[in-house]
């Protein structure tokens, strides 16, 4: 089987509904849903649509990404969040990237032609942070084109690509140590420019401070791994 589309929920019973609907899910041949343990009856909305659930049995983004992988049966997988802020229609883009060739695809908020949601403020803080963070993992490891979004968990990685990397983070900075790991190996890496949009509904789990902490600590532990990760 060649292509995998994971949906990624916790508590998204206000935007699934809404947002389910604009997602191509004929564009894989195995699309499932990896699920943090919803209370809010997201996970009986997606079974009544016909989806098949994971329910993962520890919480964390990281978490989810390798159980999504365990699960896949396609050579491709893209993640994809049931939450809104991402664009459906990117989902073909990388798959496409995907099948040129690529080891990993990534959606950007960042390079020429894309739209954070935090461009329209004049202060923006958390992509000024994001782009610092990727600024430095460009720096130590990248000997290829720059890579202009290390943190956007919206993206696409062959099942290959993921065992070398061999991720192992349980939150949301597994995006930025896969990004790392990905120069580390000399991965080829294509990223497509995305809008990131207002969620639909619910609130998001990553608080700015205590995950700007873990994305220290992380970036500080590959550099003491170097390339000796596994």
């Amino acid at each position: 089987m060649r292509r995998s589309l994971v949906l990624l929920t916790f508590n998204e019973i206000e935007a699934a509904p809404k947002v389910l609907e604009t997602v191509p899910l004929s564009i894989a041949e195995d699309v499932f849903a990896v699920d943090g343990g919803s209370k809010d009856g997201t996970i009986e909305f997606l079974r009544s649509k016909g989806l098949r659930v994971v329910v993962q049995e520890e919480r964390g983004r990281g978490v989810a990404f390798q159980l999504g992988m365990r699960e896949a049966k396609g050579a491709q997988v893209v993640f994809y969040s049931l939450d809104g802020n991402e664009d459906p229609s990117d989902i073909a883009k990388l798959f496409e990237k995907l099948d040129a060739g690529c080891d990993m695809a990534i959606a950007s908020r960042m390079m020429r032609g894309a739209f954070n949601e935090e461009d329209v403020r004049l202060i923006r803080l958390r992509k000024w942070v994001n782009q610092a963070f990727t600024l430095i993992a460009n720096f130590l490891w990248n000997r290829g084109p720059y890579i202009t979004d290390t943190i956007n968990g919206y993206r696409g990685l062959t099942k290959a690509a993921f065992e070398k990397m061999a991720p192992d983070a349980k939150g949301f900075v597994i995006e930025y140590q896969m990004s790392i790991r990905a120069m580390k190996l000399g991965l080829k890496v294509a990223e497509i420019p995305t809008r990131e949009n207002p969620r639909a509904g619910g609130e998001s789990t990553a608080k700015s401070l205590p995950t700007g902490i873990v994305f220290l600590k992380q970036l500080w532990r590959e550099i003491v791994l170097g390339r000796d990760f596994k």
